[in-house]
């Protein structure tokens, strides 16, 4: 099976390392994390050094929110595909992310079993 990188972004160390933990997961053979960010700007400056095929990233985040880290990766990452994991639960902003480049939303907080059902859906 071809090896499929991994980006994280989240402003929460807790949650970097859990999605990070989680990507190791048997059921989600292949994946590398290659990058883990704690904001937009870090987020597109790893994302330039290690072109990940896939992202999770939170939308709540200092100096630069998912958001607009989201619309920037459009143009660095044309084919990266991006799940959305937040906290923010409202319809509007799973709806304003999707539009803004998003593939997939993931409402926190989640159970081991959806983030890693969320990745395999974003990865098919």
């Amino acid at each position: 099976m071809k090896s499929t990188s991994l980006m994280v972004v989240d402003d929460s160390f807790v949650f970097r390392n859990r999605i990070a933990r989680l990507a190791g997961d048997g059921r989600l053979a292949g994946v590398t994390v290659v990058a883990q960010a704690a904001d937009g700007v870090e987020a597109l400056e790893q994302a330039r050094r290690f072109r990940p095929d896939f992202v999770t990233m939170d939308l709540t985040m200092p100096r630069m929110d998912g958001p607009q880290c989201l619309e920037a990766l459009r143009t660095v990452l044309p084919d990266a595909r991006v799940l959305v994991v937040s906290a923010l639960s409202d319809r509007a902003t799973a709806l304003k992310a999707m539009t803004r480049g998003a593939h997939g939303f993931l409402l926190k907080p989640f159970s081991d079993d959806q983030l890693v059902e969320s990745l395999q859906e974003l990865m098919a």
